[in-house]
Protein backbone atom coordinates (compact mmCIF):
# COMPACT_ATOMS: atom_id res chain seq x y z
CA UNK A 1 0.00 0.00 0.00
CA UNK A 2 1.49 3.42 -0.87
CA UNK A 3 1.71 6.21 1.61
CA UNK A 4 -0.94 7.96 -0.08
CA UNK A 5 -3.51 5.38 1.21
CA UNK A 6 -2.24 4.95 4.60
CA UNK A 7 -4.98 7.61 5.89
CA UNK A 8 -7.44 5.31 3.95
CA UNK A 9 -9.67 6.62 0.96
CA UNK A 10 -11.91 10.10 1.00
CA UNK A 11 -15.82 10.19 0.00
CA UNK A 12 -14.62 12.40 -2.68
CA UNK A 13 -12.45 9.76 -3.87
CA UNK A 14 -14.81 7.02 -3.90
CA UNK A 15 -17.55 8.74 -5.50
CA UNK A 16 -14.83 10.04 -8.42
CA UNK A 17 -13.68 6.15 -8.53
CA UNK A 18 -17.71 4.92 -8.95
CA UNK A 19 -18.12 7.75 -12.18
CA UNK A 20 -14.90 6.48 -13.66
CA UNK A 21 -15.86 3.02 -13.81
CA UNK A 22 -19.44 3.53 -14.68
CA UNK A 23 -18.47 5.65 -17.62
CA UNK A 24 -15.87 3.06 -18.65
CA UNK A 25 -18.59 0.62 -18.36
CA UNK A 26 -16.30 -1.33 -16.10
CA UNK A 27 -14.15 -2.93 -18.55
CA UNK A 28 -10.49 -2.37 -18.43
CA UNK A 29 -9.36 0.15 -20.58
CA UNK A 30 -5.59 -1.04 -20.29
CA UNK A 31 -5.59 -3.98 -21.72
CA UNK A 32 -1.81 -5.79 -21.26
CA UNK A 33 -0.99 -8.77 -20.98
CA UNK A 34 -2.35 -10.73 -18.12
CA UNK A 35 -5.32 -8.89 -17.85
CA UNK A 36 -8.42 -9.85 -16.80
CA UNK A 37 -10.54 -7.08 -18.84
CA UNK A 38 -13.41 -6.30 -15.32
CA UNK A 39 -11.89 -2.75 -14.05
CA UNK A 40 -11.88 -2.98 -10.39
CA UNK A 41 -9.11 0.21 -10.16
CA UNK A 42 -8.68 3.01 -11.25
CA UNK A 43 -5.32 4.22 -12.98
CA UNK A 44 -4.06 7.85 -13.30
CA UNK A 45 -2.70 8.15 -16.73
CA UNK A 46 -0.12 10.87 -16.13
CA UNK A 47 0.43 10.10 -12.17
CA UNK A 48 -2.06 11.68 -9.57
CA UNK A 49 1.10 14.32 -8.47
CA UNK A 50 0.46 15.85 -12.18
CA UNK A 51 -3.47 15.80 -12.90
CA UNK A 52 -4.78 15.24 -9.33
CA UNK A 53 -8.00 12.88 -9.40
CA UNK A 54 -9.81 15.02 -13.02
CA UNK A 55 -11.62 12.38 -14.13
CA UNK A 56 -10.51 13.03 -18.02
CA UNK A 57 -6.73 11.74 -16.91
CA UNK A 58 -8.57 8.43 -14.89
CA UNK A 59 -9.17 5.23 -16.69
CA UNK A 60 -10.90 2.36 -15.80
CA UNK A 61 -8.38 -0.96 -15.32
CA UNK A 62 -8.36 -4.22 -13.57
CA UNK A 63 -6.02 -4.92 -10.80
CA UNK A 64 -3.51 -6.54 -12.81
CA UNK A 65 -2.90 -3.93 -15.25
CA UNK A 66 -3.34 -1.34 -12.87
CA UNK A 67 -0.15 -2.90 -10.57
CA UNK A 68 1.69 -3.63 -14.25
CA UNK A 69 1.57 0.20 -15.14
CA UNK A 70 2.31 1.02 -11.63
CA UNK A 71 3.26 5.11 -10.76
CA UNK A 72 4.07 6.94 -14.62
CA UNK A 73 5.97 9.91 -11.86
CA UNK A 74 7.41 7.30 -9.76
CA UNK A 75 8.54 5.09 -12.45
CA UNK A 76 12.13 5.67 -13.00
CA UNK A 77 13.66 6.48 -15.80
CA UNK A 78 17.28 5.12 -17.19
CA UNK A 79 19.81 7.44 -17.48
CA UNK A 80 23.32 6.84 -19.29
CA UNK A 81 26.19 7.06 -17.33
CA UNK A 82 28.63 9.43 -18.30
CA UNK A 83 31.22 10.07 -16.17
CA UNK A 84 32.52 7.59 -13.43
Amino acid sequence: MSKAWAAGSTRRWRRTRALVLARDGYTCRLRLPGCTGKADCVHHVHGKAITGDDPRYLVASCQACNLAIGEPVLDPTPKAVTQW
